[in-house]
């Protein structure tokens, strides 16, 4: 039986609870969970806009110079929120790629806050409903999408929520969804 594993995609000032707990909840579950970011210290550390420091498992660098081994080794992509962190990383071109591949092989994106700016930008959102910080409101309607505020929404292969108020019932729908869409 193939090791469950999640990839979690962030960039340095991300928010904190929202990097956090996907991490261990999906470990605590079982997983297997890299963190991907921007940058990394000399030991190997990613800090949040609260200054909490996670690990840093690969570079955005490494991850997209792996991409073809990435998109075959994991299987749930968590999109993790931070209003700057997730401005500056939405314009990494080879990111939004990723995501667009990782969403054509039809594997499940979890994101919450403002990881649906990722959303937006890789253009995979139109005709879904999509949860998202109430500012992005707006643009997730402008991508085509249909904006909620609910807890979580599960829209196909994506699953959102728009705050981290909403985390233990987003993580626990992920992991629901995650097990029944494999």
């Amino acid at each position: 039986m193939k090791t469950k594993s999640a990839l979690i995609l962030t960039w340095s000032g991300y928010q904190d609870q929202e990097v956090i707990y996907p991490y261990y909840r999906l470990l605590g579950a079982g997983y297997e969970v890299s963190i991907v970011g921007d940058k990394r210290d000399n030991l190997n550390r990613i800090y949040g806009i609260f200054g909490v420091n996670m690990p840093c498992h690969f570079t955005i660098s490494e991850l997209l110079e792996g991409k073809k081994s990435m998109l075959d080794k994991f299987d749930l992509l968590i999109l993790p929120g931070g209003v700057k962190a997730l401005e500056k990383l939405r314009l990494e071109k080879g990111v939004i790629d990723f995501i667009v591949d990782w969403n054509r092989l039809n594997k499940v994106i979890s994101s919450t806050c403002h990881g649906a700016q990722l959303l937006i930008s890789s253009k995979i959102i139109s005709n879904k409903k999509v949860a998202g910080y109430y500012s992005i409101e707006d643009d997730i309607n402008n991508a085509g999408a249909e904006y909620s505020r609910e807890p979580f929404v599960i829209s196909e292969n994506i699953i959102s929520s728009p705050h981290y108020d909403h985390m233990g019932i987003w993580m626990e729908k992920t992991l629901e969804m995650h097990r029944d869409w494999n």
